[in-house]
């Protein structure tokens, strides 16, 4: 790590969002800002909004990350985080493209997001698009055969739940997950003793903009606990995981909590906790050299 810092949380610390479209303007320009998607590693071709189905509130499309080489490439279906109501494939380009650099052909969902689409649309979407790319992989030389889906946050959150869900699918057969920085049990989301008590307030109001926006602000306990919202409560039925998590990451008690789970049940699983990491830092390769090696260790993890 080159400093002890968190561009995202500096960048929303000087700028409190007013409204959801100004959480989704400043986290756009937080990526700007920061470089997080300049220098963009070579690959062999890059595809950008394929259609997968149109809707009259929507257009589900995916980017995809097509890797050297002539295949047939193993698969990567990835869901972007952004607290399901932000965040795009073009604010996670570059680390698609990391793992296309790495021979992986990467679908990158533009997945619906609330609160103009709220839960379960997002995650119905994300189903769907798994069930696309098992019937189109080949034209982009990918091996449906040899399919893994990953997401951070938000998206670690949908990946968790959907492969979950599609376990008993006999056209979809997920082989692994990455589960970086998730949400996998909204019950112990943001448990962190590390916050002053106006940062705790701060992030209050941000989890609750992003909750209520996703499940509404009348959720019950029937809501958080649906498996698709919270896939701890399914942890049995997930294949083999790599989580991780940083030290300073909020959601690192979810994390911990599913892989004791998955351990219960006998699943394979690794873990990775990233000392004085924050969340979000796998943006962030100029700040930290973790964000290389987290992204090395996912690909050893997916070629194993």
């Amino acid at each position: 790590m080159t400093e002890n810092i968190d561009p995202l949380a500096n960048i929303f610390n000087e700028r409190s969002p007013k409204d959801i479209n100004d959480f989704r303007n400043i986290l756009e320009e937080a990526i700007e800002a920061t470089g997080a998607n300049e220098n963009l590693p070579e690959i062999g071709n890059f595809l950008a909004e394929v259609e997968i189905s149109k809707k009259e509130d929507h257009t589900l499309t995916t980017d995809i990350h097509v890797p050297k080489g002539e295949g047939p490439f193993p698969i990567l279906v990835y869901f972007h985080g952004g607290g399901w109501i932000s965040g795009s494939p073009k604010s996670h380009r570059k680390i698609c493209h990391r793992f296309a650099e790495a021979g992986i052909l990467v679908f990158n969902v533009d997945y619906a997001l609330a609160p103009e689409n709220p839960f379960p649309q997002g995650f119905d979407e994300c189903c769907e698009a798994l069930r696309w790319v098992v019937d189109n992989a080949s034209k982009y030389n990918g091996d449906s055969n040899n399919l893994s889906v990953g997401g951070d946050s938000a998206g670690g959150n949908l990946t968790a739940a959907c492969a979950a869900a599609l376990i008993e699918d006999n056209h979809v057969n997920i082989k692994k997950i990455l589960l970086i920085y998730g949400v996998f049990d909204f019950s112990t989301m943001n448990q962190s003793s590390n916050d002053t008590a106006s940062e705790s307030e701060s992030q209050d109001l941000l989890m609750e903009m992003m909750v209520g926006s996703y499940l509404g602000a009348d959720r019950d306990e029937n809501t958080l606990s649906d498996p698709r919202v919270s896939p701890i409560h399914v942890a049995n039925k997930l294949p083999p995981a790599h989580i991780l998590c940083g030290t300073l990451d909020g959601l690192i008690t979810g994390s911990k909590l599913l892989a004791e789970k998955m351990n219960s049940f006998g699943i394979q699983n690794e873990e990775f906790y990233y000392e004085n990491m924050p969340h979000g830092f796998l943006h962030f390769e100029d700040y930290f050299t973790e964000s290389r090696e987290a992204i090395d260790r996912m690909v050893t993890f997916l070629n194993g």
